[in-house]
């Protein structure tokens, strides 16, 4: 049984980035070295050095929604308040959604609250909701008075930004939150390592031979769900939606058949990566729904390379980086981003395990 505390490491609240860097490839990058474990630090845009024609870079195309929402219930100024945050829409029904809905115990069924515009003034428009049932997972099916939510994350919607950068969205957030190739909305949180890219280093490696394609996994709630667990193996994770293309998977495999490299952007791409392989490494194009959960010794099929963020401790990020290293040397990296400066999480540093 692999023990959850073994993936345990203590960040200084100062390195954990609350905003972007100033610039989306000015962030620093801790090449490492899968096999021995040496960690070097380089600028994020010596990426391409990394990479040579034929080899393949994969990134998840999901786009954000602007999902968190606030509301009054009844429409009363004293009526009590509600957070939500859109999750998916439920079956056949595009009014009707699945969120998550605090405080939990207001949420009766049959509950009404009004929508509130971001200066946090109940709308003109009669915009609301109404509670329709708690699911299993206390999460809760609503149904909004309109179908079209697109036009209600205009209005109300704010970019759900984590928990642990405790404060409140900012306009910058709409751009920089998103990666420059967002495109296919669903996400409840961004697939950060892509956030360093620029559309000048995309069109560079492009122009270096090396295949740029793209797949999609709409990141959860439960990418913040902490491994509560005292062993990962009892750790349930959650399901969520993606899609590997058949431009995708034919890229990939001659790439593979080549000798060539696969350099996953991202925990999320190696999610649907290893949930569309088989035992030899060949990908398989398909559209689902995965709870893949990737902790040591299991070692990557259908990826050679990764860049990713920094992970919170104990999480299932952590102990999926650490199927490409080992995970002492993993926290060793952990260890010396910590003593040279590198900013955590979401808005922070990356790591390029190759």
């Amino acid at each position: 049984m692999l023990e959850t505390k073994l993936f345990d490491y203590i960040l200084p609240d100062e390195l954990i980035a609350r905003y972007p860097a100033e610039k989306r490839d000015g962030s620093k990058m801790m090449v490492v070295d899968r096999i021995t474990g040496e960690a070097e630090i380089h600028p994020f845009k010596d990426i391409l050095d990394y990479l040579a024609p034929g080899d393949v870079l994969i990134c998840n195309n999901t786009k954000v929604l602007r999902g968190r929402m606030f509301a009054k219930k009844d429409g009363r100024e004293d009526g009590a308040k509600f957070e939500l945050l859109l999750l998916e829409p439920a079956e056949g029904d595009p009014a009707v959604w699945n969120v998550m809905l605090k405080p939990g115990k207001r949420a009766k069924s049959g509950v009404e609250a009004v929508l509130l515009t971001s200066d946090n003034k109940i709308n003109g428009w009669g915009d609301k909701f109404t509670v329709v049932e708690r699911n299993a997972d206390d999460t809760f099916k609503i149904r909004f008075s309109t179908s079209d939510t697109t036009l209600l994350e205009e209005r109300y919607g704010h970019i759900p930004l984590p928990p642990y950068l405790r404060r409140e969205d900012e306009p910058e957030d709409a751009d920089r939150y998103q990666t420059v190739y967002a495109s296919i909305p669903g996400a409840v949180a961004a697939p950060t390592a892509g956030l360093h890219f620029t559309p000048e280093i995309l069109a560079a490696a492009r122009a270096k031979g090396v295949g740029v394609c793209e797949l999609t996994l709409h990141v959860g709630a439960g990418t913040f769900k902490p491994v509560s667990s005292e062993f990962a193996e009892t750790h349930q994770m959650h399901y969520e939606d993606f899609e590997l293309p058949q431009e995708t998977a034919d890229l990939a495999n001659n790439a593979r058949r080549n000798g060539k490299k696969i350099l996953a952007i991202g925990t999320t791409s190696v999610r649907v990566l290893e949930s569309c392989c088989d035992e030899n490494g060949i990908l398989i194009p398909q559209r689902g729904r995965t709870n893949i959960f990737l902790y040591p010794p299991r070692k990557p099929k259908g990826e050679d390379m990764l860049l990713t963020n920094f992970h919170l401790p104990c999480s299932t990020l952590l102990m999926l980086v650490s199927c490409f290293a080992d995970r002492e040397k993993v926290l060793a990296a952990y260890e010396k981003a910590k003593a040279s400066g590198f900013r955590f999480y979401s808005y922070g540093d990356c790591m390029l395990l190759k």
